[in-house]
């Protein structure tokens, strides 16, 4: 496994900089390429902190990850981060603008990457202050749900999962919801196949060490069962 240093992303005439980290797997162009998120909302810490995690794993398990390949995006507002606040510097909540012809130079840049690296998963990670429990949002592959079921349990050792039938406003089961926001980070609306998408939220105010731990307790079960369910489907 190979992890370059963060590529220098600073958007042109913005100044405004996001870094991005790579895993590659063993074998060049040999992997399953996942994006992962966070820092969208900049007073969401939990998913930057369980990323920067995320890259020291990658970092000294190169046996779990040969045939990944990992984009690690770990601050994705940083004008947000640095103002504490849920909006960008122009007071914008970015996850609501992204498809929609946005001229934030945050969403550019995202929107811009999310073209040209056609990833197989992307996985958003976010903190919600209204939830007692983890839960998450389902889109794109129908092997989503099949992803979110197993995160959220191995979630559950560190934190307790939402079982509200009603969650953020959605009809939710078991901490899963199949609906969500328009605007939110996603693949191209003309990327096929479409790759799973997958949002999970850890409860905004519980202890951060709990939060980083179920985060990174979630992607890492994320990404093993990712590779069964491909591993079945090549053998059906």
């Amino acid at each position: 496994m190979v992890t370059d240093s963060p590529l220098e992303t600073v958007i042109p005439s913005s100044g405004i900089y996001i870094p991005k980290i790579i895993s590659r797997p063993l074998r060049p162009a040999d992997g399953f390429k996942m994006g992962i998120f966070a820092g969208i909302h900049g007073d969401e810490e939990a998913g930057t902190l369980a990323v920067h995690e995320l890259i020291k794993w990658a970092e000294s398990k190169p046996a779990a990850l040969h045939d990944y390949e990992l984009h690690f995006y770990p601050v994705c507002n940083p004008t947000g981060r640095n103002l504490g606040t849920r909006h960008n510097h122009s007071g914008l909540d970015l996850n609501r603008e992204f498809w929609s012809g946005s001229t934030e130079p945050e969403v550019v840049f995202l929107e811009a990457e999310l073209r040209r690296e056609r990833f197989d998963g992307l996985i958003a990670l976010h903190s919600d202050d209204d939830s007692d429990g983890c839960y998450g949002f389902v889109r794109g592959a129908l092997l989503s749900e099949h992803l979110l079921e197993p995160a959220l349990a191995a979630a559950s050792s560190h934190l307790p999962r939402n079982e509200l039938p009603l969650i953020d406003g959605f009809l939710a089961a078991r901490g899963i919801i199949k609906e969500g926001y328009d605007g939110i980070l996603c693949a191209p609306p003309g990327q096929h196949p479409r790759p799973l998408e997958i949002v999970f939220e850890t409860p905004a105010l519980a202890l951060m060490p709990q939060q980083v731990a179920a985060t990174v307790a979630a992607v890492k079960t994320m990404l093993a069962e990712y590779r069964e369910l491909q591993a079945f489907a090549a053998n059906l």
